[in-house]
């Protein structure tokens, strides 16, 4: 038995109150009103209503050991990056690797792998795969539906991975970026119950409007917190906060706590603000995590105060798993699987002939998954398009990791490389190889330090190189997370010195194959336009 006595937060009736909370077998026995001199709070755990744990570098149990730190019990976790890259055997992985931890894990069955049909990904999950998945009591939801063309256009596959998810009785995550009018209509009507890609307060309002939960993502790459918070004081009961993304430098400084902390500060009610960072994903998902109730699992934290959420201890059914900001999970062993067949390549694999005047160009944006479509004049050398640094438009290659073909080309625009390259095979969806550089030597050369370590995320220079090695599927490290926040960390330092403008380059870079998030991104097999779904030519 152990009390722990202090402000309690009751969340659910708008109270706040000094009292006792008892824990007995991992479990609160009571919560009684008490007087005493304890001016610390006691609330729920947050809760991160989406995130891809491989997007963090790191395995679960070793995610978790930083997680924790900030106050989070639980996640509801697509691991469907991994997914593309080892299919059923990839997500059993991170089922497996997440039990060796009393971190609450919630995974879902990633339900476009790959993604689209018009990239090379490691692995397939058919409709016959996710019958499988959803009868695994392990697997709590239907991942977000990525295919949100396949939904509006009725098409069969898709139709019954949503249908297995009803059978089931299991929720459904929506990802349907700019989709409003009839066709958001269609997509919730087929069954989806949230989306954590709205960029626009107009776009989530109509979703909320129409039945959705939209979920306020603040990410290493996407932050849409400014633009969808105005929503959470009318919609509380309705949206929840997620990272979807989050890289372990990251991860180190804050997570779910900080949201808090920059919403109260924005003005809005601290029990709105909490139910949507600790009550709602686990009503909506029904998730075995407590919220601070008698008879609830001790999913607890306690924070110094209300305004900046500084945790000072989590605990996880009644264990204390972290105390004034250091974990006391350890890391567990566990095997390192990867999925890569690729082979070095030359410089010459990167030129791009052409006699073209204008070009396509992709257009990244801070903050932002989604790009824009320039088109721009071309810079020629000897009959090669090649990058043109005063003008801030690089040469950049998709290169398939799974089978050695010859390496898609295109060009970006805000990067702001002045020398060198960066590379990853971080890629989303699929987890090619991806990379940007000043010229076909230095894009040659990052792309094999990748393929030499099986996997990794890279910067090269003329005069040095670094790599953080990915091991695992060539997307997690098989380090702690205190040491891979850190390497990343010197080697975003080393992008931005290479010339790079963007907040969070690598993550940025992860994205410019994401397909279905519009308009223009490159996969392995070509450049392609997400608005029509189809590929376009570089040359205009």
């Amino acid at each position: 038995m152990k009390n722990l006595q202090g402000q309690i937060v009751d969340i659910k009736n708008n109270r706040i109150f000094k009292g006792e909370v008892s824990i007995s077998e991992g479990k609160i026995t009571s919560i009684v009103e008490k007087e005493h001199q304890n001016e610390q709070y006691i609330l729920p755990g947050f809760v991160d209503a989406h995130i891809h744990i491989e997007s963090s570098m790191l395995v679960p149990s070793e995610f978790a050991r930083l997680a924790v730190n900030h106050g989070t019990v639980a996640t509801v976790s697509d691991p469907h990056e991994i997914a593309n890259v080892l299919g059923i055997e990839g997500v059993n992985f991170m089922i497996d690797n997440g039990k060796k931890t009393p971190f609450k894990f919630n995974f879902g069955a990633p339900s476009c792998v790959p993604a689209t049909s018009f990239e090379s990904a490691g692995a397939v999950i058919d409709s016959d795969g996710i019958k499988q998945l959803m009868a695994n009591p392990d697997i709590k939801y239907l991942a977000e539906m990525m295919n949100y063309p396949g939904v509006i256009y009725d098409d069969q596959e898709v139709l019954k991975k949503l249908a297995w998810a009803k059978h089931y009785k299991k929720p459904i995550d929506g990802h349907a970026p700019g989709v409003v009018g009839d066709d958001i209509t269609k997509y919730i009507n087929a069954g989806i119950s949230t989306d954590h890609e709205c960029f626009t307060y107009e776009e989530g309002l109509e979703k909320l409007q129409k039945g959705m939960k939209v979920l306020i993502r603040e990410g290493s790459a996407a932050k849409n917190f400014n633009a969808l918070i105005d929503l959470l004081p009318d919609h509380y009961e309705r949206m929840m906060f997620c990272s979807d993304d989050k890289h372990p430098d990251d991860l180190i400084v804050d997570h779910i706590n900080k949201l808090c902390a920059r919403a109260v500060a924005y003005g809005i009610d601290v029990f709105k603000v909490l139910q949507v960072a600790c009550v709602n994903p686990v009503e909506h998902y029904g998730l075995d995590v407590g919220l601070l109730e008698a008879g609830d699992q001790a999913d607890c934290i306690i924070v110094e105060d209300l305004k900046e959420f500084k945790v000072l201890k989590t605990y996880i059914d009644g264990q204390l798993v972290s105390e004034n900001g250091m974990s006391n999970l350890e890391s567990v062993p566990f095997e390192v699987l990867n999925n890569f067949n690729t082979l070095s390549k030359k410089s010459s694999d990167f030129r791009v002939s052409s006699e073209a005047k204008q070009i396509r160009v992709i257009e990244a944006q801070e903050g932002q998954l989604v790009t824009n479509e320039l088109i721009t004049s071309t810079t020629i050398e000897d009959g090669n398009l090649v990058s043109n640094i005063d003008q801030d438009i690089l040469k950049m290659t998709v290169v398939n990791r799974y089978n050695n073909d010859k390496p898609a080309l295109a060009f970006i625009k805000n990067f702001g490389l002045k020398e060198g390259a960066i590379a990853s095979s971080v890629g989303h969806d699929s987890h090619n190889i991806i990379a940007v550089g000043v010229s076909d030597d230095m894009i040659c050369k990052a792309v094999n330090l990748i393929i030499a370590h099986k996997g990794g995320i890279c910067a090269v220079s003329n005069s040095e190189e670094h790599i953080v090695p990915l091991p695992v599927a060539g997307i997690m490290s098989d380090q702690d997370g205190q040491t891979i926040g850190k390497d990343y960390a010197i080697l975003d330092r080393m992008a931005k010195v290479l010339g790079s403008s963007l907040n969070a380059p690598y993550m940025t870079l992860s994205f410019m194959a994401l397909l279905v998030i519009p308009s223009l991104k490159l996969s392995d097999k070509g450049l392609f336009n997400g608005k029509d779904f189809k590929f376009v030519s570089l040359e205009v």
